[in-house]
């Protein structure tokens, strides 16, 4: 089982598979907003007001479409795609606004570092909270 289909369900997992990653800025722009735009509505909403307002980066789903959780399901799906990651089963993903948070155990300090590393190249993340985070 994946990652995505563990934390968020085979829906999710479906999506990834049908909807290849999308450059956030297209995303935006698909949206009807520029990411000037959508980094300044994310300051003062949780969800859009319309369907043509932007979606800020962080909230940007595997669909392009808005996703409250958007950026930690794009996270999971970088964990998916690189094989050192992939079947790592101990840690789950969130986010708090922009920040992906990891909790729970990583095997190693190595695997811990790359979960970080793919994370935090994430489009739209800026920073990663590990302090949830067991190593051993």
């Amino acid at each position: 089982m994946g990652w995505l289909n563990r934390i968020f369900g085979q829906e999710e997992e479906q999506k990834a598979y049908e909807f290849p990653p999308m450059p956030i800025k297209e995303a935006v722009e698909r949206a009807g907003g520029t990411l000037a735009e959508a980094a300044m509505s994310a300051a003062g909403e949780s969800e859009p007001s319309s369907e043509d307002a932007p979606i800020p980066p962080e909230r940007v789903g595997l669909d392009g479409k808005y996703d409250q959780s958007g950026l930690a399901k794009r996270v999971v799906r970088e964990f998916d795609r690189d094989p050192d990651t992939d079947d790592i089963e101990t840690i789950w993903v969130a986010q708090l606004g922009s920040k992906v948070v990891l909790k729970g155990k990583a095997p190693s300090q190595a695997d811990l570092e790359k979960l970080i590393s793919i994370a935090s190249q994430v489009e739209g993340a800026t920073d990663v909270d590990t302090s949830e985070v067991e190593v051993g």
